[in-house]
């Protein structure tokens, strides 16, 4: 997994006076945790933005205070209007210790489904996995080589050396669909009504027919 430096300045205060002051000044709120004790930082906005809009996953290298730590990202914060981030979680990373992190999906190949009219859905955009920091990939490949009109992916289709994949082993990660496929949603305990009704319109087409 890339490695990126960043550098933060430790907070004097926490609470919620303090957060608002730091991010009028484009600085955001941070903490790392999982080590002896929680460090709260404060790192920049725009470098911040820069980097968590990557493709990839990264582990980052932070210098707070003149100590250096090795983490990784847990939880992102965004404001719900204006899309800016408010707060972000690291979690220090500890050699023999696995760690649990959101990996970005790539999808490579071509699926002969696709090429016979089909449309490709993708329902994820990343997996939750379990390894070594050692072990950590940059991104997980999905191949859609092979999938037809029906065909998907799922999670337990996946395998990865040294890595355990943590998403239930149900979900679908990608998958091809006819492209014009029209579903009547029947709601549960109508089914015999959606029946009747069916039934009843060939009828009535007939009664009007005799009527003319």
């Amino acid at each position: 997994m890339k490695k990126v430096s960043l550098s933060g300045s430790l907070r004097e205060n926490v609470g919620k006076k303090d957060a608002k002051m730091h991010r009028k000044a484009f600085q955001v709120p941070c903490v790392v945790y999982g080590g002896k004790e929680q460090i709260h930082f404060v790192a920049d906005e725009k470098m911040l933005m820069k980097i968590m809009h990557t493709p990839v996953a990264h582990i980052f290298e932070l210098n707070v205070g003149g100590k250096k730590h090795s983490t990784i990202v847990q939880d992102v914060q965004y404001h719900p209007v204006t899309d800016r981030m408010l707060h972000v979680d690291f979690m220090e990373i500890i050699p023999e210790k696995p760690v649990i992190i959101g990996v970005p999906i790539k999808v490579s190949g071509t699926a002969p489904g696709v090429l016979r009219g089909g449309k490709l859905i993708k329902k994820m955009r990343k997996l939750v996995i379990k390894a070594l920091v050692q072990n950590l990939p940059d991104e997980i490949n999905v191949s859609i080589d092979g999938l037809e009109i029906g065909d998907s992916v799922k999670v337990s289709n996946m395998t990865l050396e040294n890595v355990t994949f943590l998403d239930p082993a149900s979900s679908v990660i990608v998958g091809v669909r006819t492209a014009r496929a029209v579903v009547e949603e029947v709601l549960p305990g109508q089914e015999g009504a959606a029946a009747a009704a069916a039934g009843a319109a060939p009828a009535a087409a007939a009664a009007g027919a005799k009527k003319a």
